[in-house]
């Protein structure tokens, strides 16, 4: 059994203790006993230099008492008793695999687990594969989902759109649709007409749906602004609209940013005096989350925002607010509305790597690129150097979140399938071309930039 050493030391020191506190009436006395700590779960694996389909796990748990440990390859076989040395275990079947330990000591247990993804060449190292389906960017990208935003008529429309949607992306965002002005016009009438195509259309098509978003200031309705209840009423009413909402939709969508956008630009980036903070209190961010919590324990759960590779100051605020979240937070979404030149592959990096460390999943959200940042108005096409220039920092932003560890990735979003589409052209007024896809529904450049970017 291991740690038997260590166990025998730990009684000889407390019986040592035990004697020296009953020698004599004046003998020092000590302090309250310290619980120890509970056994915590740890193993780590390599591949088998001789054979990649074969996997090495090391059971790595540290316990000063005797404990026994069960493997679950994730691989359908029984459970498999923990003994000396290291497991081989092979993996002949693509897919993606999650193995758990389970260790239990004295009456209590602990379960640590893990993914890898195996594809026909056998275990993947660091979840990067090598046998890759170029030929569109979900088969490319075999350890995170590829999506893009869509709205109910285009789905409904059929033609190019939908075919590039099934053809390329595996995960579904309502670029407007699934927002609290759409699905709750007026209280207590909800309308989920618009979201369901969208959903149904990700269903048939075996795409996820990423919900966005539950609570986000420039989407609430006129009748929420204006509410004229109570602060209390006002509560209820958003924590009864979230579960509404979690409930019509669970099992059908995967994720969903709670809350979108709350910290100001300025200063010190404060919450948003929006109407929710000021009936609900400044906490209530953390609320929503745990209204969306008790709904749908199993969805996974998003705090979204912009300019969090741009502005550290606001990156921090953010991180501070998902601290605060502790359990009830999964995963941040850091929007990637981008140019060409900026901001920097450091900055971009110090998103992924503050995310990476909370033990948290990152979303690449919202992810376009301007090609015209200066605003030249006279521009009537993309120029070769500029989309050259585009590719590269597509290559950029995917080659860092595809580094990340598994269990940290979620999905990379692009805000856009072609370019004439895009929220930026009457956001900037300008001419802009920020996707990859043409106006025509032709790649370019930026679209062989999200392949490289994965190699």
């Amino acid at each position: 059994m291991k740690n038997t050493f260590k166990y025998i030391i730990r009684l000889v020191v407390l019986f040592m203790a035990f004697s020296c506190s009953n020698s004599s009436d004046d003998s020092p006395t000590f302090g309250p006993t310290e619980l120890p700590d509970a056994i915590q779960a740890s193993f780590d694996f390599t591949i088998s230099p001789s054979d990649p389909k074969v996997l090495l796990l090391n059971n790595t748990t540290e316990y000063y008492l005797p404990y026994t440990g069960v493997w679950d390859y994730g691989n359908g076989s029984s459970a498999i008793a923990d003994g000396a040395g290291v497991k081989e275990v092979t993996y002949d079947t693509p897919g993606r695999y999650t193995i758990s330990l389970t260790v239990s000591s004295d009456g209590i247990t602990n379960t640590i687990s893990k993914d890898i993804i195996v594809d026909e060449i056998g275990i993947c190292l660091n979840a990067v594969c090598g046998s890759v389906n170029t030929a569109s960017l979900k088969g490319a990208a075999t350890t995170f989902s590829v999506g893009t935003i869509t709205r109910s008529p285009y789905v409904a429309a059929g033609g190019k759109h939908i075919e590039i949607l099934k053809n390329e992306f595996n995960n579904l965002t309502s670029e407007y649709e699934m927002k609290m002005n759409i699905m709750y016009p007026s209280e207590g009438n909800y309308d989920f007409s618009a979201g369901d195509a969208i959903v149904g259309f990700a269903q048939a098509n075996d795409m996820n749906v990423h919900g966005h978003a539950l609570i986000w200031h420039n989407a609430t309705p006129s009748w929420v602004e204006n509410f004229s209840g109570t602060d209390a009423e006002f509560e209820a009413m958003v924590e009864d609209y979230i579960t509404t909402t979690l409930n019509h939709y669970k099992g059908k969508v995967r994720s969903w940013d709670v809350v979108n956008e709350a910290f100001e630009d300025g200063t010190g980036h404060p919450l948003r005096n929006s109407v929710f903070r000021q009936k609900m209190g400044d906490d209530y961010i953390k609320k929503c989350f745990q209204f969306a919590r008790n709904a749908d324990p199993d969805v996974i759960l998003f705090y979204n925002d912009y300019n969090m590779a741009s502005s550290p100051t606001k990156r921090q605020a953010m991180f501070n607010l998902v601290d605060e979240l502790g359990d009830l937070i999964d995963g941040v979404g850091a929007q990637m509305h981008i140019s060409y030149n900026g901001p920097s592959a450091a900055n971009i990096q110090a998103v992924a790597d503050g995310t990476v460390s909370r033990n948290l999943k990152l979303h690449f959200a919202e992810l376009d690129i301007r090609a015209n940042p200066e605003e030249d108005t006279s521009l009537t096409s993309l120029s070769s150097d500029r989309a050259n220039a585009q590719k590269d920092k597509f290559k950029e932003v995917v080659q860092i979140y595809n580094a990340i560890p598994l269990d940290n990735k979620f999905a990379l979003t692009v805000w856009g399938v072609r370019d004439n589409e895009s929220w930026l052209l009457d956001f900037w007024g300008v001419p802009e071309w920020p996707l990859m896809f043409d106006e025509d529904y032709n790649k370019k450049p930026a679209y062989a930039g999200f392949l490289e970017g994965l190699e």
